[in-house]
Formats: C-alpha cells, structure tokens, sequence
C-alpha cells in the first residue's frame, strides 16, 4: 500500500510513515498491515496503537475485579451448598471458561468474524487500569491474612474448607452445585471484552489471542488467594444466608473480624475494586454504544455516532451509558428482583455473543478460516474447546435465567422489549443496514 492510500484509509491528510507505524499528527495509529486490516473492514483507524500484551491481561484482571465478581453473588454460592460449590465451583468454571476464551483466541485473529459478533473496538485509560490492578491485588493480599489472622468463628479443618457440602439450604436438591457455580460464572462473564483493544494493538492477530488465553489461568490462580481464606473462615451457612440484603461477603467479614469496623474495613476494599471495574467496564460499553451508533442502530445515532477528536472519545456515547446506568441503579430501590433480573440479562447476552462467532467458526470448516490462524491451538484441541464452549454457553444461559431458591415468585421483564422491538418496527429497520459491507466478510 502506498503513502497516498494510508492517507485515504486513515482520513487526515497529515498521516506519515514512523519507523514500522504509521502516524497521524505524530500519533502512532498502527503499522500498515493493521490499518489495512480495519479499513477492509470499512472503517477508519483513529485510535492510537500504543498497549502491549501485559496491558491487555492487566486490564482483563481489572474488568473481571475477582473480590467483586466473587464476592457480590456469593449468597448464591452458600445456597449452592458452601464451600465445595465455592471451591470447586471456581475449579469447574476455570476450566469451562478457559475453552471459551481459547475459541474467542482463535477468532480474534480475524476482524471478521468478531464484526459478526459485533464486538467494537474501543479505548481503556492505562492509568486507571494499573491503580486498579494494584488495588485488586492490594485487597486480595489483605483480605487473605485478616481473615486468616483473625478468624474470630474459628478455621475449618482443611476437608471441611474444600469439602463441605450442604443441599438442604435452596431446595434445589442434587442441582444445588450447579447453583454454586455463578459467582465464579459472573466473574469471567466479561473475558471476550478484551477484544475491544484490538485497534490499540500492534499485531493484535497474536497479541489479543495470547492475553485472552491467559486472562482466565492467571484470574483463575489470583482468586485461589481470595475465596480459599472465606472458605476456612466463614461462619455457619445457615447464618449467612440470613445475612442482610442477601449480602454474604460483608457479613462474613463482619463475622470473621469480630467487630463492625475490621469488616467494614474489608468491604471497603471491594467498593474500591469494584469502582475500578466500572471505569473500566463503562469505558468498554461507551465504545459499543458509538460503534452501534455509528451504524445507526440506535435512536440518535447522529448525537452518539460521534467522537470528540480534541478528546479522542466519544464523549456523548459515555454520558449515555453513564445516565443510562445511574437510571438502572435506582431500579434497586424498587426491586431487587427486577434488578437482578437486569444484571442477568447483561451476563447472559455477553455469553451468547460470544457463542454466535463460536458457533460458526466450527460449523463453517474450521480447517480453513481458523487453522490457518497466526495464532491457533490445532484442530483437535481448537475443536474440542469449541464444543465444550458452546455447551457450557448453552447451560449457562439456562443457570443465569434460574431462580436461587424455591419457591420462585414470578416476575414480568417485558416492558424494554417491547419498546426496543416497537423503535426497531417503526425506525430502525428502515436505516440500520449493520456494519459497513466489505471484502473483510467475504
């Protein structure tokens, strides 16, 4: 590709060759084998190219935010049995969860298959992403030695730590493990969302597979740190399942502790994770609100498609989602249940979008559009990991639309659904055309 055709792929006129980049007012916006891999795609590269793999799997750690991830839904855990469902549980789900992030891996060498997830490529700030893994491992360090210093309800032998198994507690009977598995299914509901640095990678064909394969093993063995001390240490189950607001971890610090300030302060710990978290995770949605606006698949497409070139973000896409997820919060305030109900839909519309490319990179002969790969795991290995991907997709779609416990209160979600399929009738069908038609999907 000549000079001239960079120039037209990547817009303004002051585009430059850099050493082995290309650069745009003196920003690298990435080598000329990675902008003519997005532009075949239809787009124009403006994000600077300029995170490497340990930035990638840094920031995957910081979205998964295991103190919170875990620690939030743990109440279903305890209903789920305690401690096996806890333990094994995350044993069970690592293993799971590695097989669909070593299918996206293979994938995500390939732009088009992750336009047809509809993934976006988006921006995360470095800044924040380090304190926030510094802040995580911080916690997890100290919530490991408070809680085994202290352990004011006394320590569990070690069978009992990995062992204890009790199915009398949610009525679901020899089903109740199943149910401790989705805290550790809610932490790593989010590892396809490391895709979303694409455009910011040199290379991103090797170097987004190798932090997706790795994000689950290295998260895996940090939360070892954190849920192996509440194991040893936690109080009667049939205590914390009475636990204020259905909110486990802080009563189980309060207990553990011994006082209201020592699991207080803990709890604290987890706030912070989970502040970091959302910078990261809203930083993420922003960028799929304005690749969806850009295609004018939402109302306002004009106001949301747009990005604040002195910036460099879409800033009006980021006070949509912020607002938008401000109103969410105070559906808690009216109902749990319908809250919870939000949050599940959110996991389990990650777990089918990263079923969709899954499942036609395997029937639509693997051999060809994925063994070919830079980077791939071989056909037997690649295969086996997508039809275990796919099942537990499957399954875990089911286990995330479940109740807790029995018996189950019925409750109506159809009010966004019908307003979104009434906007798609009237409007949206007549001007979303979806992404851009180009070789990249031949």
């Amino acid at each position: 590709m000549g000079l001239e055709a960079d120039e037209k792929a990547m817009g303004p006129s002051s585009a430059e060759m850099n050493g082995n980049g290309v650069s745009d007012n003196g920003n690298t916006v990435g080598t000329v084998t990675d902008l003519t891999a997005l532009t075949t795609l239809g787009y124009t590269p403006e994000l600077k190219r300029n995170r490497s793999l340990y930035t990638l799997l840094f920031q995957t750690l910081a979205i998964a935010a295991i103190p919170y991830g875990e620690g939030g839904p743990l109440i279903s855990a305890i209903y789920g049995g305690g401690q096996l469902s806890i333990f094994l549980g995350w044993i069970v789900v690592l293993i799971l969860d590695e097989c669909v992030a070593l299918s996206l891996a293979e994938l995500a060498m390939d732009l088009a298959y992750w336009q047809l997830d509809y993934h976006t490529l988006g921006q995360f700030r470095l800044r924040s992403t380090s304190h926030g893994n510094a802040w995580t491992a911080v916690s997890i360090f100290i919530i490991l030695v408070a809680l085994s210093a202290k352990a004011d309800v006394g320590r569990h032998s070690a069978s009992y730590t990995l062992g204890h198994y009790d199915t009398s507690l949610s009525g679901w009977g020899g089903f109740t493990f199943f149910i401790g598995l989705l805290p550790a299914a809610y932490t790593f509901s989010a590892i396809g969302m490391i895709a979303s640095m694409a455009e910011e990678v040199s290379s991103p064909a090797t170097v987004v597979p190798k932090a997706l394969a790795l994000c689950v093993p290295v998260g895996g063995i940090a939360g070892l740190f954190f849920i192996i001390p509440i194991c040893a240490t936690m109080p009667p189950l049939e205590e914390i399942i009475l636990a204020p607001s259905g909110q486990a971890l802080p009563y189980i610090f309060h207990m553990v502790m011994g006082t209201p300030g020592g699991g207080l302060g803990l709890t604290f710990l987890v706030l912070g994770v989970t502040a970091f978290c959302s910078i990261s995770i809203t930083v993420a949605a922003s960028r799929c609100t304005w690749a969806f606006a850009r295609d004018q698949a939402i109302p306002g497409s004009k106001l949301f498609g747009t990005v604040n070139h002195s910036l460099g973000v879409p800033v009006n896409a980021l006070g949509l989602v912020t607002i938008v997820q401000m109103l969410l919060g105070l559906i808690n305030l009216g109902s749990t249940s319908a809250f919870t109900a939000f949050v599940s839909v959110g996991v389990i519309g990650l777990a089918v979008s990263y079923a969709i490319p899954i499942a036609i990179s395997l029937l639509w002969d693997r051999r060809v559009a994925v063994n070919s790969a830079k980077w791939n795991v071989g056909n037997l290995v690649g295969t086996i990991a997508n039809v275990v991907a796919l099942c537990w997709i499957t399954f875990e779609v089911v286990l995330f639309s479940m109740p807790t416990v029995l018996p189950v209160t019925s409750i109506s979600m159809i009010g966004f659904g019908v307003l979104a399929g009434a906007w798609y009738g009237i409007y949206a069908r007549k001007v979303y055309k979806g992404p851009p038609a180009s070789d990249g999907l031949s």
